[in-house]
């Protein structure tokens, strides 16, 4: 799963003017696509930080923190709404078919956020906004190189001071929270309060210790509040974290991009389900499903030797991907693996990969991994080891890492112009992001990835389940009433989940919506256009051609994609 961090809220720029009728319809999309990408990180300064846009207009914008005041949240609704009425005056005729391509995910990505907005209105029910756009605001200037320490614990202590104001908005703006949401934003904001009171007091240079001593000071104090809130206020007003039906086509229609409904995917996941299932009966055979993968499941690192293990697949699998020529590797070396941030553990409860900023792709990308904490129970932390087994290590870093996330997201970084690899990155879609991970899965085994290893083969099917079970649950949960139980009826009797994984994966299925299902949609696409790809080239196709060709278009929806390799 890759990170992706939420692009919100806001300070005051005016960027929409009337774009000159004199201009050619090349240079006005060239413009609009500029003030779209270029306004919309100034409008979350940390994610701008995340993106590698460090000074917009001459605002400094690793010093500032997202604006969720009224006034704020009014001004993004503005800057949307504007793109809009700019676009309706667009000759649409008169664009190539890449610049149609990157005018559709502008025109999503409006729409998706004026959803929100206006109807969805995430900031007054979840908490986990507010807290984990915290835990970015201050971590990413931790750990991304891109200026000397001292200028960056500068920006951090700026931060820190805009903080109790963000904690004062979160207050003023959430009217209820489902009890879930309310409980995981305590935990992660904990996860904030150990950043800020521990790593980061004792990474600050010494000469700015008293600063930032004195900014820390404040900004737990309005932590610490906030978690008292959260707990005795807000716990009191509960919601429901369903989206409903209606909101949750309108939502599924813009995420996901693929032209189809939530009632055809569910239909096309429940028959997979029972085929997948077929499949590993007879891979199993003589043995059952559930013996054949409890003899997998065995096989797995111990709580200490859990993060080396995950190192040592990431070295396997690269030079699997080299000895095959699968593609060319990235030329840069900057991906390392590191213990998932704990302000992001409530979603990220295996891992997941943070790429390096589009704008400064020479800086570090981190490939996460969740490690087990000492004081869980023997049993649950034996769950976890079996559901990420040795087997399970290695599909996790595929798909993450080589020739997955870190991959795919590298080859993104190089895309040009920088217009374009900006908008393809931070706008990526997501079926095309997940789905690529997905599918070097299967294109790894199909290789011969482990000389074909039944366990590894059993596995990636066992992963392909849960890619199904993500689907339905997402889908029946949010718009069909299923219920917990069900769900882990689900995952641990049908797709043979283990029980820690199903617990985490149910959580992370109320936490989110229609994320879940981008990974079942993007297999599937991506499979489909590399045969619609293979039946135009004839005997002249290459897989290293197609992989390389595919990522170059970098993180378009897959119909469009289609269109793009034609």
């Amino acid at each position: 799963m890759r990170r992706s961090v939420p692009c919100f809220v806001v300070i005051v720029v005016g960027l929409f003017t009337s774009a000159c009728n004199r201009q050619s319809p090349a240079m006005q999309f060239d413009k609009l696509t500029e003030d779209f990408l270029y306004g919309s990180l100034a409008l979350s300064p940390v994610s701008a930080t995340a993106t590698g846009y460090h000074l917009h207009n001459g605002v400094p914008l690793d010093e500032l923190i997202d604006d969720y005041s009224t006034g704020g949240l009014d001004q993004q609704r503005t800057f949307y709404k504007d793109f809009q009425l700019r676009v309706a005056n667009l000759d649409v005729t008169k664009l190539d078919k890449e610049q149609r391509a990157d005018l559709d995910m502008m025109k999503s990505n409006a729409e998706l956020a004026l959803l929100e907005f206006d109807t969805i209105q995430s900031y007054r029910h979840n908490p986990t906004v507010y807290v984990e756009l915290i835990g970015n605001a201050l971590y990413t200037p931790y750990m991304l190189n891109y200026a000397p320490i001292e200028k960056r614990f500068e920006q951090i202590i700026k931060r820190l001071e805009r903080t109790p104001a963000l904690f004062d908005q979160a207050k003023a703006n959430l009217v209820d929270a489902p009890e879930v949401w309310n409980r995981v934003a305590r935990e992660e904001n904990d996860g904030n309060i150990e950043l800020i009171d521990k790593t980061l007091r004792e990474a600050a240079p010494e000469s700015q210790k008293a600063l930032y001593g004195a900014a820390a000071a404040k900004a737990l104090a309005a932590a610490r509040d906030f978690n008292d809130f959260l707990k005795d206020k807000l716990s009191a007003k509960t919601s429901d974290w369903r989206l409903g039906k209606e909101k949750y086509a309108r939502k599924f229609a813009l995420v996901l991009a693929s032209g189809r409904t939530p009632e055809d995917l569910l239909t096309a996941a429940e028959a997979d389900l029972k085929t997948v299932r077929a499949e590993m009966a007879k891979l199993a055979a003589p043995k059952t499903v559930e013996q054949a993968l409890d003899d997998v499941a065995r096989q797995h690192a111990t709580p200490d030797t859990y993060m080396a293990k995950a190192k040592e697949t990431l070295a396997q699998a690269t030079a699997f991907v080299k000895a095959k020529d699968l593609l060319t590797l990235p030329s840069r070396s900057n991906l390392e693996v590191i213990e998932t941030p704990e302000f992001m553990r409530g979603i990220y409860g295996v891992g997941g990969f943070n790429a390096a900023p589009p704008l400064e792709p020479q800086l570090g990308a981190f490939y996460w991994i969740t490690p087990i904490p000492k004081a869980w129970p023997a049993a649950r932390a034996e769950s976890k080891l079996r559901e990420y087994n040795n087997y399970g290590l290695q599909e996790l870093t595929i798909h993450e890492a080589m020739p997955g996330h870190y991959v795919q997201l590298e080859y993104a970084n190089d895309v040009q112009p920088v217009s374009r690899r900006l908008l393809r990155t931070i706008l990526a879609n997501t079926p095309y992001v997940e789905g690529w991970a997905v599918y070097t899965q299967q294109m790894m085994s199909d290789a011969g990835y482990l000389d074909g290893n039944k366990a590894l083969w059993l596995t990636f099917y066992k992963q392909i389940l849960r890619v199904l079970a993500n689907t339905i649950l997402d889908i029946r949960l949010q718009t069909m009433g299923m219920t917990d139980q069900e769900a882990l009826d689900l995952m641990m009797k049908e797709t043979y989940q283990e029980k820690e994984e199903a617990t985490a994966k149910l959580q992370r299925a109320q936490l989110s919506s229609c994320q879940l299902p981008t990974y079942f949609v993007g297999w599937k696409g991506w499979l489909e256009v590399r045969e619609h790809y293979k039946q135009r080239k004839g005997s002249s196709y290459s897989l290293k051609e197609f992989n390389e060709r595919a990522l170059k278009e970098s993180g378009v929806p897959l119909p469009a994609l289609d269109t793009l390799l034609q």
